[in-house]
């Protein structure tokens, strides 16, 4: 299987914290693909019509795209039940949590596209002020759950997406502040970052 992939993407981490977690890691070739919102590359969109990261190139050359999707298919290849509970109250926790943090990387990326490529003078502060407020409920949310996090040997699929949307923010919004206020979300998160898979995804910069 090839991923396609860039070190800085959130959701690319929760694929590769995913792998490292049930042990598919050996499996995944990587490809680099910067994935530029603003210029669309031809090879990228060969593999994923919208030009996003990640993809997931199979053995018989169909691809699989985005995360949640790409996720779900790894634990059902290494037959793991823990990720995605198979039903109950506890899939829909899993999946709602993993809501949550696709929600949270989603108004951060959508609010990062506004103030760093955008030009200051196209600037619309209305736009930024209404995705920090998607972000400061979606933390406030995290710290409301994050007594049900704590300890969990095996993780849930909302677990790892809450901890890469957690570690997106220390990335790129290092002067928001999130643990302000939100003192068992910070404790939740200083642990579980320290997990291998998540150590180990940490985002960076890609170098060539």
């Amino acid at each position: 299987m090839k991923l396609i992939y860039a070190p800085t993407s959130p959701y690319v981490r929760k694929v590769m914290a995913v792998a490292l977690e049930i042990g598919l890691a050996g499996k995944l070739e990587i490809e680099f693909n910067p994935a530029s919102p603003l210029q669309r590359d031809p090879a990228l969109v060969d593999f994923n019509p919208l030009g996003k990261i990640p993809a997931l190139v199979l053995d018989d050359g169909s691809v699989l795209f985005d995360s949640p999707v790409i996720c779900e298919y790894l634990a059902a290849t290494a037959g793991d039940t823990a990720l995605f509970p198979a039903s109950g109250p506890a899939r829909w926790a899993a999946l709602t949590q993993q809501a949550l943090g696709d929600g949270l990387l989603d108004a951060a990326i959508a609010n990062r596209y506004e103030t760093v490529p955008r030009p200051a003078e196209l600037r619309w502060p209305d736009w930024t002020r209404a995705q920090l407020a998607k972000i400061a409920g979606a933390l406030d949310r995290i710290e409301a759950l994050a007594p049900e996090l704590h300890g969990d040997a095996q993780p849930t699929i909302g677990a790892i997406t809450l901890g890469c949307a957690l570690g997106y923010l220390d990335f790129r919004y290092a002067d928001l502040g999130w643990r302000e206020g939100r003192p068992q979300a910070a404790a939740w998160f200083a642990a579980f970052d320290e997990r291998p898979a998540m150590a180990a995804t940490r985002p960076r910069e890609h170098v060539a």
